[in-house]
């Protein structure tokens, strides 16, 4: 009697533990290589773009297939730009990694983690996540499309919430043509 009693006992427990903690959905690794994250930046005479290589990533899903959840970390030193060449091309991603811009050599990465995701159309989500540039951690929120093993996002990040100063207005008085806008572009298309 004392063993069935021990027994119904482990059972219940170890049931009610199961149910109030089940374990749903699935988590899908991002591949790293066959993804790509395309940064614009703007200022008063142009744009510069360029790219920065993923360096993990998962996107989370529910039992319904439905996005749930996401963590990404991004390779700071693998910051390049694409729109130049030679000699301003290397003056360029130096000044971005430097103190003035990203501080890369303190800093060497930047990670988001999505913290509310709400579905918005079939495929569409808008996702709140936090942000975390030179280790200041700030919400955003940005749209994901998800078709098959793909995702795209796209997302406008202020830098100046993240001390990013350098030429922007936010900042600095009388920058005339010399203004580096405060908000650039995020295209990231992930496969997994």
């Amino acid at each position: 009697m004392k063993k069935n009693v021990l027994s119904l006992a482990l059972t219940l427990t170890f049931g009610l533990t199961a149910l109030a903690n089940p374990i749903d959905g699935e988590k899908k690794e991002v591949k790293t290589d066959a993804s790509t994250v395309t940064w614009k930046a703007y200022k008063v005479t142009g744009s510069h773009t360029g790219t920065v290589d993923l360096k993990s990533g998962a996107l989370m899903f529910d039992d319904n297939g439905k996005l749930s959840g996401g963590e990404f970390e991004v390779d700071m030193t693998s910051l390049i730009s694409t729109d130049l060449e030679g000699e301003y091309k290397g003056k360029l991603e130096g000044h971005l990694k430097s103190d003035d811009f990203f501080s890369v050599a303190n800093h060497p990465t930047s990670k988001l983690v999505f913290t509310n995701v709400k579905a918005s159309g079939k495929n569409s989500y808008e996702v709140t996540g936090d942000l975390t540039i030179k280790g200041i951690t700030k919400p955003v929120t940005f749209d994901v499309s998800i078709y098959g093993s793909k995702a795209t996002a796209t997302m406008k990040v202020d830098r100046a919430q993240y001390d990013v100063r350098y030429g922007s207005g936010s900042f600095f008085e009388n920058l005339g043509d010399k203004t580096i806008y405060d908000e650039f572009d995020l295209v990231v298309d992930l496969e997994f």
